[in-house]
């Protein structure tokens, strides 16, 4: 019963990383498209930002799928070494989606404020 759990946990897990990668690719190119479209059209005015923006949210997402996958694969394994390595990663991972949900609803701001007049 104990494998199979093990087994499961480590599946999950897995899901849960490529689940992380696919948004991380699927924003990327996303960002791209529309980094090419602002250009095509020579409209750079807030292109960049827009880019940036919507490429923040895809891997602001993609960070939450990846501390998930490192919770479930500690459930599997509650060493203290890995509960360490989980804290560790979740600490730095968390500074990562506090930093970047700043700078995204700085970069916002202006763009806000711009669409209101």
């Amino acid at each position: 019963m104990e494998e199979l759990f093990h087994r499961l946990a480590e599946t999950v897990a897995l899901a849960l990383e490529a689940i992380a990668v696919a948004l991380i690719a699927f924003g990327s190119c996303q960002t791209l498209i529309a980094l090419g479209r602002k250009l095509a059209a020579r409209s750079g005015r807030g292109g960049a930002r827009g880019a940036f923006l919507g490429l923040g949210r895809w891997l602001l997402l993609a960070l939450e799928f990846t501390l998930a996958a490192d919770v479930v694969r500690t459930a599997i394994a509650p060493t203290w070494h890995d509960i360490g390595q989980l804290a560790s990663i979740a600490v730095i991972r968390t500074f990562l989606n506090y930093f970047l949900e700043r700078d995204l609803q700085h970069a916002a701001e202006p763009t806000s404020a711009a669409a209101a007049t």
